[in-house]
C-alpha cells in the first residue's frame, strides 16, 4: 500500500475515474424560481402533507435544507410531483420565513427547544373548569409561549356546566386576554362552537391543553368530518381517514376562511428557551418602565424599575403582578 508524505507532488496522486460518467458534484444549488407555493398541514416520520392550491400533496424535505426542520403551519416551496396523486412524492426546497413560533422544552432544564407550530396567530389554550381540574401554573406558561413566539393569546373554558369559571377568569382578567366560556349541552346544540367560530374567523388558531379538558371534541365539533378526512392521513390497510392528536395537525375551518391546528395533548410545557425580556413586550404599559432595569433584569428582583414605575402610577400594580406571576412559572413545576 503506497502512503504519501506530508510534502506530495500532484502526479503522486491518483485520481480516480468517474465509472459514472456523470458530472462530479457541486455545492452550486438550484434556485428552484419555479417552485410552487405550499402549507405544511401535518409531518408525519419524515413524510409531509401540504397543500399546494387546492391538492394535498406528500413530499420530503430537499438534502440541501441540512437539519432545518418544516413544521406545521410552515409556509415552504416545493418541486416535483405536485399533482397529489397516489404513490407520487414533492420536495420541500425552501421553508420561508416565519412569522411566529410556538415552541416549548421538555422541561425547564432541557436545552432541546422544540418548535410545534409556525404562522400561528392565535394561541387557544383549552382548559376544563373540572373533570381535570384546572391547572393554572400551565395555563401560565402557555400564556407565556404565546407571548414569547409571537401568538394572541385565547382561553377556552370547558365543562362550565360542572363548575362556574369566575375564579379562574379573575386570575386572568388583569391581562385583558379574550375568553369564551363553554358547556357539554352547549357543544352539543352547537351554540358553543358558533362562539368559538367567531374568534377563529380569518386566523391560524393553534389549540393546546391538557389531556381530557375537551380539545380534540370542540376541533371535531369545528371542522367538519369530510374535511378531516381530505386533509389528514389515509390508512393504506383500513382506509379510513386517521385524525389522532399523536402529531399537530392543520385543519382548514369551515365557512371563516380560518385554519385550527390539533395539537396533542400536553403534561408539561417546558419554556427553557424563553427570555424575560420578550415577555415583557406583551406588556406595553410596562416596557417604558423597564429602561431604568439593570442588564439582563429578570424583572422579579430588588433592583428592578418596574416597582418605581408601577409607584408612580404609569400602570396598574396588578398588572405588574400578572407579569411575575407568569414569569414565575418557568421557575416552577406545572404539576399542581
Amino acid at each position: 500500500m503506497r502512503r504519501y508524505g506530508k510534502h506530495t507532488d500532484e502526479d503522486d496522486i491518483r485520481s480516480r475515474p468517474n465509472r459514472r460518467g456523470n458530472r462530479p458534484r457541486t455545492h452550486i444549488r438550484p434556485k428552484h424560481e419555479d417552485a410552487a407555493e405550499g402549507m405544511v398541514l401535518t409531518v408525519d416520520r419524515g413524510r409531509l402533507t401540504c397543500l399546494v392550491e387546492d391538492r394535498v400533496v406528500t413530499a420530503m424535505k430537499a438534502r440541501e435544507l441540512g437539519r432545518k426542520a418544516a413544521v406545521v403551519g410552515d409556509r415552504v416551496a416545493l418541486v416535483g410531483d405536485l399533482s397529489g396523486m397516489k404513490d407520487t412524492l414533492a420536495r420541500i426546497v425552501r421553508i420561508t420565513e416565519r412569522s411566529s413560533v410556538l415552541r416549548r422544552t421538555a422541561d425547564d432544564d432541557d436545552p432541546y427547544e422544540r418548535v410545534v407550530v409556525a404562522n400561528a396567530d392565535q394561541l387557544a389554550v383549552v382548559t376544563a373548569l373540572a373533570d381535570p381540574e384546572p391547572r393554572p401554573r400551565l395555563i401560565d406558561r402557555c400564556l407565556v409561549a404565546a407571548y414569547d413566539g409571537g401568538l394572541e393569546p385565547l382561553l377556552v373554558l370547558t365543562k362550565s356546566d360542572l363548575a362556574p369559571p369566575d375564579k379562574l377568569l379573575e386570575l386572568y382578567g388583569d391581562l385583558d386576554i379574550p375568553y369564551v366560556v363553554t358547556s357539554r349541552a352547549e357543544l352539543e346544540s352547537g351554540e358553543a362552537v358558533e362562539r368559538v367560530r367567531e374568534q377563529l374567523d380569518g386566523r391560524i388558531t393553534a389549540f393546546v391543553g391538557h389531556s381530557g379538558v375537551g380539545k380534540t371534541t370542540l376541533v371535531n365539533a369545528l371542522v367538519p368530518l369530510e374535511r378531516r378526512r381530505t386533509t389528514g392521513h389515509v390508512n393504506a390497510v383500513t382506509g379510513r381517514g386517521r385524525h389522532t392528536t399523536t402529531s399537530a395537525l392543520a385543519l382548514p375551518l369551515a365557512g371563516a376562511g380560518g385554519w385550527v391546528i390539533d395539537t396533542p395533548g400536553v403534561r408539561s410545557f417546558g419554556l427553557a428557551h424563553v427570555d424575560p425580556s420578550r415577555v415583557i413586550h406583551a406588556f406595553p404599559d410596562l416596557e417604558p418602565g423597564t429602561e431604568g432595569c439593570p442588564r439582563a433584569c429578570s424583572h422579579d428582583e430588588p433592583d428592578c424599575a418596574l416597582d418605581d414605575w408601577v409607584a408612580e402610577g404609569h400602570a396598574d400594580p396588578a398588572r405588574l403582578y400578572s407579569l411575575r406571576r407568569l414569569l414565575a412559572s418557568r421557575e416552577r413545576t406545572d404539576g399542581d
